[in-house]
């Protein structure tokens, strides 16, 4: 990690210790040792979960305009499998959710799924109560105020995501350093903003794991500061942050 990173860390830590009235991190440790619960409340506590609707544009431009109709052309008979690997809160995958039911009003015999996954427990159950306010409603507001009005419902304090757009979106807890066994083939793989997080090792094995769950042909999508020209691991470049899988089971 970099130095950086680790300040950031110990100052997530230090706030925890202190909530917990403990002397130092060691005493900590022996509490995450002894104690499950506190493992879920550390991993909730040190992961980053900052996302948006429609975080990088060029990215839905490419899903919406390009993947989408090349396809449905080639594979108009079975359902689309997305994977967003680094869910969050879920805006990502209920973007995904939402250009689907677009393309779907177009071609209704298209049909798709969206496996949704994160390793923070918190974070999951806010993402499957697809309750929305702040920043984030009103970056949507902002740049797409017609599916708002369209798949959003207003509440008392924010907006709730349609049933129909839920319905397609599974979420589920699950840490990319494991093999990803029972996730299935997916067409489209999400992995945004996430390997900047781990060093090469990490990363590869990351990457790997994530590899071995995609489609031959499948796509791959990173986030704007990640590259996977370093990597020789059967990830052919597309265009910029979008990588294709050329390895055949």
């Amino acid at each position: 990690m970099s130095e950086r990173k680790w300040t950031l860390l110990e100052g997530r830590l230090r706030r925890r210790v202190r909530e917990l009235a403990l002397p130092g991190y060691r005493d900590y440790l022996h509490v995450l040792e002894a104690k499950p619960e506190e493992v879920r409340d550390f991993i909730d506590l040190v992961t980053t979960n900052e996302t948006s609707f429609f975080r990088t544009p060029r990215i839905w431009e490419y899903f919406a305009g390009q993947f989408l109709p090349r396809w449905f052309e080639t594979h108009g008979g079975t359902p689309l499998r997305v994977w967003s690997a680094a869910a969050s809160s879920g805006e990502e995958a209920y973007t995904v959710a939402m250009l689907c039911e677009e393309f779907r009003e177009r071609h209704p015999a298209f049909r798709y799924r969206i496996l949704a996954t994160d390793i923070g427990d918190a974070i999951l159950r806010k993402a499957a109560a697809a309750h929305y306010q702040g920043r984030s409603i009103e970056g949507l507001r902002q740049t797409h105020p017609d599916l708002l009005a369209r798949y959003f419902s207003a509440t008392d304090d924010g907006f709730v995501a349609a049933p129909a757009l839920r319905a397609n979106v599974t979420f589920r807890k699950h840490n990319l350093h494991e093999a990803a066994r029972d996730i299935g083939t997916m067409d489209v793989t999400l992995l945004r903003n996430v390997l900047i997080y781990f060093d090469a090792a990490g990363q590869q094995a990351v990457l790997e794991n994530v590899r071995r769950a995609m489609a031959p042909d499948g796509v791959l999508i990173v986030g704007e500061s990640e590259s996977l020209s370093r990597f020789d691991m059967g990830f052919a470049f597309e265009q910029p942050l979008i990588y294709r899988n050329e390895v055949r089971p």
